[in-house]
């Protein structure tokens, strides 16, 4: 299982971080940081490049606000650096769950349980 999990590794991006960013986090990376979830953020020594490394699946919208505006180059300092100070009314961040079980579904949907009964339709039988 080694070799192929190896092998799987420098071919696969979806299901953690490939031989190739491994060895570039390895030889240039500096770690900046990790968020709550466990990923963890990268630059290079130059502060040029800036990367995250992600705990599990590999989803974009897993990066919270703070670490995506670093993330690109919105931001100089990392939020372990200087917290972003964040108003009373804003929401805490939500991964996407489009696609997901627990994606939205609207009442009459058919991805829901037990779909709503319709009255604004009517089944067109034929005569």
């Amino acid at each position: 299982m080694g070799i192929l999990n190896t092998i799987l590794r420098a071919f696969t991006w979806w299901d953690g971080q490939t031989l190739n960013t491994q060895l570039y986090t390895w030889r240039k990376g500096v770690k900046v940081g990790e968020d709550e979830q466990g990923n963890i953020f990268y630059t290079t020594k130059d502060g040029k490049r800036r990367w995250v490394i992600y705990n599990g699946e590999i989803e974009a919208s897993r990066v919270s606000p703070d670490w995506h505006g670093w993330l690109h180059h919105t931001y100089k300092d990392a939020p372990t650096d200087k917290p972003m100070v964040h108003k009373p009314w804003e929401k805490p961040h939500q991964v996407n769950l489009t696609g997901s079980a627990l994606a939205y579904a609207p009442t009459g949907s058919i991805r829901r349980a037990q779909p709503a009964e319709r009255s604004d339709y009517e089944a067109w039988s034929p005569e």
